[in-house]
């Protein structure tokens, strides 16, 4: 298993390295704690936005084909993401490269070009890829829940934005965004794969040790109260529906955390699930189906997701609900829940074989986490749940008055879906 080591530089920036034995890669990456929660509603799609423009060209890389040229010349794999509460970039590469590998990260986030005529152009390919999202309902049915869950506040927005904020957003608005996000204790450096410590530590001081220290933001929790279920339609016309239930769960440092994640996999994650077993295999209900939980800062959820006939859509509502409140009522086997563990702890440990899987693991430890956990910790937490544990965020969470559904299909009554919970 690994370890990590935790450096703060003078200005505030934290650097955390991970060695992996037996590799001969590595992956520098760089993380913020900026996403779609820190825009306005005028600005939304800006994080997402920003995160295109560094790979356009910086001063000393005037293009996209510079940057990539640069990494293509050693092989090496780069890529961004942003998310509601934090945007990253990385590049993997051979571990001999890693003096290149800093050089280029650094340069697409502090020198960027944000030439006007990139800008624009970048609108367009922006707007298009809301537009293929559009036309995934697998993909938009998530938006659409978490939508109903967060709306009006920013974690109920889309990352990508509305294409009317993409239209309206100037340069301007990159550099005031990057002033008030992109500073060093808002910002995590992780290397992990080959690492040589001294040379990660000496190569962060010389591009970031620069950067001016800057006071965080006091951070604001978000509260909801929700005293009856919901219901929201997106009407399309489809030959298959697409739906999420579920309900609010608990923020990123619950203590119930692992509880509730080894309750979504009881529940529906892996082909021996509760639910998959009673919607897939003894009903033929749904193709996919999958429980998903999700942890923020301050909140949280739990959800099933699956695709159905748009005529089956009631009975498969039917089916989830029973399996919700049978956790609720019924205490979880101890062969059950041994063998949610095991599956947690294996997905966790197959993933430990990335160095980019590894690095962002750390990455967002370090932006959304009080703490920062080893792999050996995260096992030991998962161990510890035990079947009280499980039935106790179960009658906690679920209940007819938090239920919450999105729908993606032909349909324009919410009154019937809402009947189902009765």
């Amino acid at each position: 298993m690994y370890q990590h080591q935790l450096t703060t530089l003078k200005n505030g920036l934290r650097l955390l390295t991970i060695p992996m034995k037996s590799v001969e890669s590595m992956t520098v990456m760089i993380g913020f704690g900026a996403g779609s929660r820190y825009e306005t509603k005028q600005t939304n799609g800006l994080s997402h936005f920003l995160e295109h423009m560094l790979f356009k060209g910086t001063t000393k890389r005037p293009n996209t084909l510079a940057i990539m040229s640069t990494l293509d010349g050693i092989g090496a794999e780069v890529n961004g993401g942003t998310e509601k509460e934090y945007t990253i970039y990385y590049v993997k590469a051979n571990a001999v490269h890693q003096p290149l590998a800093f050089d280029v990260l650094a340069d697409m986030v502090l020198n960027s070009k944000l030439e006007e005529k990139e800008i624009q152009r970048e609108k367009g390919v922006i707007i298009e890829e809301l537009n293929m999202y559009e036309d995934i309902p697998m993909q938009k049915i998530t938006e659409v829940f978490e939508s109903l869950l967060y709306s009006p506040t920013p974690l109920g927005w889309y990352v990508g934005g509305m294409k009317e904020n993409i239209r309206s957003i100037q340069k301007e608005d990159f550099l005031s965004y990057q002033k008030r996000l992109y500073f060093p204790a808002n910002m995590v450096v992780v290397k992990a794969g080959k690492v040589d410590q001294k040379e990660a530590l000496s190569l962060t001081e010389k591009y970031f040790g620069h950067l001016k220290p800057q006071d965080k933001e006091e951070f604001q929790p978000l509260t909801f109260q929700q005293k009856a279920p919901r219901v929201r339609l997106r009407q399309k016309k489809t030959n298959q529906t697409h739906f999420c239930l579920g309900v609010r769960g608990y923020a990123n440092s619950h203590p119930d955390r692992y509880a509730l994640s080894i309750l979504a996999t009881i529940l529906g994650q892996g082909m021996s699930s509760r639910i998959f077993t009673q919607v897939r295999e003894r009903r033929g209900l749904a193709y996919y189906v999958r429980t998903h939980r999700a942890f923020y800062l301050d909140n949280g959820y739990l959800m099933t997701q699956a695709g159905v006939d748009i005529n089956k859509i009631d009975e498969t509502i039917k089916v989830i609900l029973e399996e919700y409140w049978r956790v609720v009522n019924e205490k979880v086997k101890t062969k059950e829940l041994q063998k949610a563990k095991e599956f947690q702890k294996g997905r966790l440990v197959l993933s430990l074989e990335d160095s980019g899987e590894v690095a962002e693991r750390y990455a967002l430890q370090a932006i959304l986490k009080k703490e920062i956990d080893d792999p050996q910790q995260s096992l030991a937490k998962i161990d510890k749940v035990e079947a009280a544990d499980v039935q106790k965020v179960a009658k906690d969470i679920f209940n007819p008055e938090k239920l919450n559904l999105a729908i993606i299909g032909p349909y324009n009554d919410e009154e019937r879906f809402l009947k189902l919970f009765k």
